[in-house]
């Protein structure tokens, strides 16, 4: 029996784009016949026939900033956005083992990651792409670490396979070799998004609080007030490296 999936968050809402905060568990699309996807769940909110486009995704077990378009015309505009690197994604993970740098110092790391998002690609697949992120920890507690993470490319699990390859592997992450287990998907969270408004171009931001659970699991790394941890911060680091890679 599937259990049941609660109303949607939303952060905003208007003619042409909703974003909402996305639980740990649930696809964005596609999901198997009879369960629930992030999709579904909005399209059967709105009026038969609408236009629902997805523009962005959150693997199933990540949780966050989620944006889909209400219009052709705004899904058109947001792809591009997507597509030019334009958008600012924010990231927080916790991860095992010791990252690979200072406590506060941002690092960047371009990687090579396979389309199916695993080390080992199936015979034939498609070479791999580029992948780009900039990254720091902020806090450490015993054997877990709080970790942002700004990407300037989107590619399929490409922060879970970057955090792997570097022996700090995201709590529950079992698939990419992480120990401790995690009741709420993976410790992954999408802090924050911003992009300009497909039919106005006025500057948006929307963030979403972190879960529950992260603040009953990791009160030794201050999760509960991760949100003003370092957002200006990572908002630079953004826009520090915005170039076509």
């Amino acid at each position: 029996m599937r259990l049941p999936v609660p109303p949607p968050t939303i952060l905003h809402e208007d003619d042409s784009l909703i974003v909402l905060v996305k639980p740990a568990g649930v696809p964005t699309a596609n999901a198997p016949r009879g369960a629930a996807s992030m999709f579904s769940i909005l399209q059967a909110r709105r009026p038969a026939g609408a236009f629902l486009g997805v523009v962005s995704r959150l693997d199933a077990p990540v949780s966050g900033v989620l944006v889909f378009a209400a219009t052709r015309q705004a899904a058109a505009a947001l792809a591009a956005q997507f597509r030019d690197r334009s958008v600012t994604k924010e990231y927080v993970a916790v991860v095992e083992g010791r990252f690979p740098a200072p406590l506060g110092q941002w690092v960047d790391w371009h990687d090579l990651v396979e389309r199916h998002g695993v080390d080992e690609p199936p015979r034939g697949s498609a070479p791999a792409r580029p992948a780009h992120v900039r990254a720091r920890v902020v806090r450490r507690a015993g054997e877990v670490s709080l970790v942002e993470l700004v990407p300037t490319t989107g590619r399929r699990h490409q922060l879970r396979l970057q955090l792997a390859r570097r022996g700090c592997p995201i709590v529950g992450d079992r698939r990419y070799g992480a120990r401790l287990p995690f009741s709420g998907g993976i410790a992954l969270h999408a802090r924050r998004l911003a992009l300009a408004h497909p039919v106005t171009a006025a500057a948006c931001s929307f963030e979403a609080p972190l879960p529950a659970e992260w603040r009953r699991r990791f009160p030794g790394l201050g999760a509960g007030s991760v949100d003003t941890l370092g957002g200006a911060a990572a908002r630079r680091a953004g826009r520090a490296d915005r170039r076509p890679r």
